[in-house]
């Protein structure tokens, strides 16, 4: 699956094949609806074996994590979509030193929303509690565990919760999307919910992690489109004549080199402890892949056709949940950020 040169050594220690049949094993037809999926308890579980084989997100370990991520994206998006949180959790409770209870189950809250807003607060007996209210918490009701920021004074924080307490209220019902649509990333309420800090004020949104982790989020949309590329691959094999096929499918050879260049990139920078401006670099690296992904899509639909998107689940899946995903990306909104970034304080070679 890796190709580009630019990938530390560590990348070659993933077992692609291994994980990949694994997750395969992990993903079933369901009976219902004939889309790919399985219970929530098998992803929860496959999710906790790979963490079990995949060490904290940290430098030295990237190129490892990244890799990880996008081979299980490329055998099922939703998989890699519960997969990534609780990697990311875990690798930030160890930049936290903080203590993880075992069979635990974990996802990230961070997202901030227009008319919501959790607050945390002393419960008066030297602990804290959070009220209010959290958006696009996903698989919030069948997690155990979850790492939420809440405001507290003028900054945000994190914190560990227990999320089968009283007082966490999650609305899978509000979450109407065709992709992904188990992996329900609805709002939660709390109200008085018990936590645990986790770093200082500040402390989450400014460590290197933070932008690290939003690379791996960009593993994941580049492996889900590798798996659809896998998908016009077979279609231009079969139909050896078409040489529209050809075109679209060399197209796509070249976006997903593009995107696996910047992936790669970033991960030696991170394993050689390199001292950068991990903002911009993270925002870069997510717009390029961001870019490549929707290009593979859009050629990819328009060269394969209806006929699969209509009577294939699995493909019609994988279009649906890589289109949500990379919507994480906000696209021109993210580009402007990229520009004010380098008018601040630069950044780049020219």
């Amino acid at each position: 699956m890796i190709r580009s040169a630019a990938w530390p050594v560590d990348a070659a220690a993933v077992d692609v094949a291994a994980l990949s049949a694994t997750a395969l094993s992990a993903t079933a037809l369901s009976a219902t609806d004939g889309r790919l999926g399985s219970a929530p308890t098998d992803r929860l579980a496959f999710a906790r074996s790979v963490a079990a084989a995949t060490p904290p997100l940290t430098a030295g370990t990237a190129a490892r994590s990244f890799v990880t991520l996008a081979a299980v994206a490329a055998v099922d998006v939703a998989l890699a979509r519960t997969v990534e949180p609780h990697l990311d959790a875990l690798s930030i409770l160890a930049q936290a030193d903080a203590e993880v209870l075992a069979g635990s189950t974990w996802g990230v809250f961070a997202a901030e929303g227009p008319g919501l807003r959790l607050e945390a607060s002393d419960d008066g007996a030297g602990g804290v509690v959070l009220d209010g209210a959290k958006p696009w918490c996903s698989l919030a009701s069948q997690l155990s565990h979850a790492l939420v920021t809440a405001h507290r004074g003028d900054e945000r924080q994190l914190f560990a919760v227990d999320l089968r307490q009283d007082g966490v209220t999650a609305h899978d019902d509000a979450w109407v999307a065709r992709g992904m649509p188990d992996v329900p990333s609805g709002p939660v309420d709390f109200v008085r919910v018990v936590a645990v800090p986790v770093g200082d004020p500040g402390w989450y949104l400014t460590r290197p992690g933070f932008a690290w982790g939003g690379i791996g989020v960009a593993a994941c949309w580049w492996g889900g489109a590798v798996g659809l590329a896998r998908v016009l691959r077979d279609h231009a094999a079969a139909r050896p004549d078409a040489e529209l096929l050809r075109v679209a499918l060399g197209a796509v050879v070249a976006d997903l080199a593009d995107a696996e260049d910047a992936l790669a990139d970033a991960a030696a920078r991170i394993d050689a402890d390199e001292d950068a401006d991990w903002p911009l670099v993270a925002q870069t690296v997510r717009s390029r892949v961001r870019r490549a992904v929707d290009a593979v899509r859009t050629r990819v639909v328009a060269a394969i056709g209806p006929g699969p998107l209509t009577s294939e689940p699995a493909v019609a899946a994988r279009v649906a949940d890589l289109e949500l995903y990379v919507l994480q990306d906000h696209g021109d909104r993210d580009l402007a950020r990229i520009g004010r970034m380098v008018l601040e304080r630069g950044g780049v070679a020219w």
